[in-house]
């Protein structure tokens, strides 16, 4: 029969999720509030000019 606690005393997780991780980690993401934001941010591309033109 497996003894699990055996078993997970020699457990080691593995070296590329921990870089994976940290890589992960360390990255500045964009996300979609970030793009609404610099589209908004930006009238002469944006938004602001576009609504402008329509009135």
């Amino acid at each position: 029969m497996i003894n699990f606690e055996e078993e997970l005393k020699k457990f080691h997780p593995s070296l590329e999720v921990e870089d994976a991780v940290d890589a992960i980690y360390s990255q500045d993401l964009t996300d979609i509030a970030d793009l609404l934001l610099k589209k908004i941010m930006e009238p002469e591309q944006g938004f602001v000019q576009e609504y402008e033109e329509e009135q």
